[in-house]
Order: C-alpha cells, then sequence, then structure tokens
C-alpha cells in the first residue's frame, strides 16, 4: 500500500472514531440531565431536586402516577413526547383550577388542596361528580401538585381535587387519615358552591395514596379519624374507591421479596406509624384498612402490578379477601408485569385509566 493509500485509511479511521465518540457522548448528554437532578442518586426527581427555572407544570406532566417524584422511565417517557399541542400542565385551557384552598387549619398549619373543575362545570345544570386524588410517596414525601394519570377524568365530566395531609415527618398516624378525611368534609360542605354532587364522590390514591384511600373507604362508617372540626359539619363518607397498589397489612409486607425491609425502624411504615410496627401492632391494626371492612362499605377497584417490588401483590390480595368476605363490591386487577407505579405493564397507560374510568362512571354516574 502507498504512503497517500495509508493515510487515506488512517482519516477514514480516525474519522469513524471521532463520529463514533460523538456519538457516545450525544447520548451520555442525553442521559447525564436526569443524572444532574437526581442529587441524592436514587434514581428519581423529587420536586425539590427540580429545576426552580422550569415551570412546575412541567414537573407534573412528567409524574405520570402523581406521586411527587419523576422516575427515569417517567423522564424518559415525558422526553419522548411530542411538544407541539401540549396543555398547561396535561389540562385542557378550559380546566379551572383553584388552588391552595384550605380545608382545616391545626394551629398555625393551614391544610390546602386544590379543585380542578372541568370546562363548563359552574355552569352546568346538573352538578358534577367529584374525585377526591390522594399522593403516594411513603407517607414522608410527595405533593398535592400532581394529579397524575387521573387527571384523565376531567375529560369524562368529573371534578377533581388534590389534598396535600401532614407527612410522616411532621406528623405521625392518624394525622393523615384524619387530614384527608377533613379534606372530603369541606368538599361536601363546599360543594353547592362549586357545582358538586355531595352525594357521588370518590376517592383515588396510589401507593400510600392507595392505603390512605381504602382506608377512607372502609371507615366510612367508624368516627375515629372524624377528628377536625369540619368533619362535624359534613360527611367524611366516599362513595367509590380506586386503590392503586396501596399497602394494607403492614406486618405481612415482608412475606414477599421487596426492594425494602418494611420491618426496619426506620421504614417507610414504621415512620408512618411512629415506630418500629412489630413494636406498635394495635397501632399499626388501627392503620390497617382490612381491620374495619364492614358489609356497608363503598365498591373497590384494586389495581396492583404482579412486579412491584416495593408494595408486593399480596398486600391487595389480602385486601380484596376480606372485602369479598364481608360481600362488598369490590375488583382486584392483576397488572401483568407490573411494577411499582406499573412499569412494565403489559396495559397501556390508557387502557388502566380507562379502567379506572368506567368504575368511577358505574358508582359516580349511574
Amino acid at each position: 500500500m502507498n504512503s497517500r493509500s495509508t493515510q487515506f485509511t488512517r482519516m477514514v479511521l480516525a474519522s469513524g472514531i471521532c463520529l463514533f465518540a460523538c456519538s457516545v457522548n450525544a447520548q451520555s448528554s442525553k442521559q447525564s440531565t436526569f443524572d444532574k437532578w437526581d442529587q441524592d442518586r436514587n434514581g428519581f426527581v423529587t420536586r425539590a431536586e427540580f429545576p426552580k427555572q422550569l415551570p412546575a407544570r412541567n414537573f407534573e406532566a412528567a409524574d405520570r402516577n402523581g406521586d411527587g417524584k419523576i422516575s427515569r422511565e417517567e423522564d424518559r417517557a415525558y422526553r419522548s413526547k411530542p411538544r407541539q399541542g401540549r396543555t398547561r400542565g396535561g389540562l385542557s385551557e378550559g380546566t379551572t383550577v383553584h388552588r391552595d384552598l384550605t380545608y382545616e387549619t391545626v394551629g398555625d398549619r393551614k391544610l390546602p388542596l386544590d379543585l380542578y373543575l372541568p370546562e363548563g362545570a359552574e355552569k352546568s345544570k346538573q352538578p358534577l361528580p367529584l374525585v377526591i386524588w390522594i399522593h403516594g410517596g411513603g407517607w414522608k414525601s410527595g405533593s398535592k401538585n400532581g394529579l397524575g394519570r387521573c387527571k384523565a377524568l376531567l375529560a369524562h365530566g368529573y371534578a377533581l381535587a388534590s389534598v396535600e395531609y401532614r407527612l410522616s415527618g411532621e406528623a405521625i398516624f392518624p394525622a393523615a387519615i384524619e387530614d384527608c378525611k377533613a379534606a372530603v368534609s369541606y368538599l361536601r360542605l363546599n360543594a353547592k358552591k362549586h357545582n358538586l354532587d355531595p352525594e357521588r364522590f370518590g376517592a383515588w390514591g396510589s401507593s400510600a395514596g392507595g392505603h390512605l384511600v381504602a382506608l377512607m373507604g372502609t371507615t366510612n362508617d367508624i368516627e375515629d379519624f372524624n377528628t377536625h372540626p369540619v368533619c362535624k359539619q359534613a360527611s367524611p363518607a366516599v362513595q367509590a374507591v380506586c386503590n392503586w397498589y396501596g399497602p394494607s397489612d403492614f406486618l405481612r409486607m415482608n412475606d414477599f421479596p421487596s426492594n425494602i425491609d418494611h420491618d426496619a425502624p426506620d421504614s417507610p411504615e414504621s415512620r408512618f406509624i411512629g415506630g418500629p410496627i412489630h413494636e406498635s401492632k394495635d397501632k399499626v391494626a388501627q392503620a390497617n384498612p382490612i381491620t374495619h371492612v364492614s358489609a356497608g362499605d363503598p365498591p373497590m377497584l384494586l389495581m396492583h402490578g404482579d412486579k412491584d417490588m416495593l408494595v408486593a401483590f399480596n398486600q391487595s390480595e389480602l385486601l380484596y379477601a376480606a372485602l369479598e368476605a364481608h360481600k362488598v363490591e369490590a375488583e382486584l386487577y392483576k397488572v401483568v408485569g407490573g411494577g411499582h407505579g406499573f412499569g412494565g405493564a403489559k396495559d397501556s397507560p390508557q387502557e388502566l385509566v380507562q379502567r379506572c374510568v368506567k368504575f368511577f362512571d358505574k358508582h359516580l354516574k349511574q
């Protein structure tokens, strides 16, 4: 090979190496934004870690399951969507939002909720059914600011409320369930003002929020958690419950493999209860929706991934068995392949949400 051919070959090889390196660097830069935001390297971007210069609606749109944090999978899904034609935070332009309505005050602490009304809601001749969203986050994190997938209900003629409750770092059990009950009472007390039907209130939550809505439903008929003054003015009862992968019996959570040692003194469950769960069995029993199941409980839809490594599928199985034993109308839908948050599920996000829409339609519209 002559010197000119050798020089040409070297140039081609060098160009190929450069192109490969540039390609790798480009891919790395695409992935590095999430890693840069994920300051504690736990695989999630919380609202505190999300850049303050970016609109809050971007966080809400990316947080698909509304648990107050963005997973790597959610980040990729959000970035892959075309930007054109997006609505504000996934809401249609006709949506009315009443933010930071104080539903109760504890000392100097104001407890707020956000109320979302679909276009034309306040002028509708018929009062609207309401679904109350309770966010997840292990009872220790999360925010009312993200509606997650349940925002789809707005397009089906529902009003939505998203509730802030006291997290375990601020107040231990039963504070969170007492707050959720108070939010329902407040909304019922103000139903006429916002053209809501006080007889058609549903509750929907995921993970820790799933636990809380299940507890809300199974305690309709007891007064134990109706401690806030507003609960004396209007009922905190709900007429239908959608529970997405929520815990039930904390003492059985380690029965199956998990990424968390739920029995540990610093587990989310122990922090929620206010001490190691095996040393606080009375409180754990009170926090267990199964304890309170009775024949008059509202219908419940349980949806849970069979690959969930944070809250095992058996948690929904246990609750479903108790509901069936008391002849409560209930359905347990196994999300095949779904992890915590339904990542990897065979069902599409739209199919999962549509199942919830049909459930609420059946019980809140007919």
